[in-house]
């Protein structure tokens, strides 16, 4: 998937310009859903039990970004 594949180079690239929908789309590309709304913040998880929180804001905080990177695409 091509557009996953250049948003992740973005975030680690250029970290100040990623938006949540962008986020989101990583996310839901490694197997997460969106299980719980509250606020402005939105709670991803995946079957093994893992759970990632974002905050629907754009652009989105580099250390969200951060820890992305470092759970997801870095293992």
């Amino acid at each position: 998937m091509a557009s996953i594949e250049k948003i992740i180079d973005k975030m680690r690239n250029q970290p100040r310009g990623i938006s949540y929908s962008e986020a989101a789309k990583v996310l839901i590309y490694y197997g997460y859903e969106l299980k719980r709304k509250r606020g402005s913040h939105r709670i991803y998880g995946d079957p093994h039990g893992n759970v990632f929180v974002l905050k629907e804001e754009d652009p989105l905080k580099i250390s969200y970004i951060k820890e992305m990177l470092d759970r997801l695409i870095e293992d």
